[in-house]
């Protein structure tokens, strides 16, 4: 996977935005569903992403994926890190993302969600 992929699919999703929120980081990147981050990379590197995920999944992953790591930056219980240099395939990292996304989402107000789901009404409606 490279970086412009991980980009386009990030902001692939309802409502997604790339943001710089790190002040002591300048190099990392932000994917935010309303202003919550679900992945962070560095995208001159783009060595590691980082994803929120299920505190149970997230150690089964650590446990069976050499390249799935606790976060060094975010709650370390609910973040890994995976390093995208090891053998994992870009479906499983998107699913991983997916997950994230979807988690962060389902953590937003019952008001933000709605209008989340509004604008997916709209996109699907443009579609058809």
């Amino acid at each position: 996977m490279k970086f412009n992929d991980f980009k386009e699919y990030c902001l692939s999703f309802t409502a997604a935005e790339e943001q710089s929120p790190y002040k002591n980081n300048d190099d990392l990147v932000a994917f935010t569903v309303m202003n919550r981050v679900f992945a962070i990379t560095n995208p001159a590197t783009f060595e590691h992403i980082y994803v929120k995920c299920d505190p149970v999944k997230a150690a089964t992953l650590r446990n069976l994926y050499k390249e799935v790591k606790p976060s060094k930056f975010e709650n370390q219980r609910h973040w890994n890190v995976v390093n995208l240099e090891g053998i994992l395939d870009d479906e499983i990292i998107q699913e991983w993302i997916k997950d994230s996304y979807e988690l962060v989402f389902e953590a937003l107000p019952r008001k933000k969600q709605r209008v989340i789901e509004r604008m997916q009404k709209e996109e699907e409606e443009k579609e058809s």
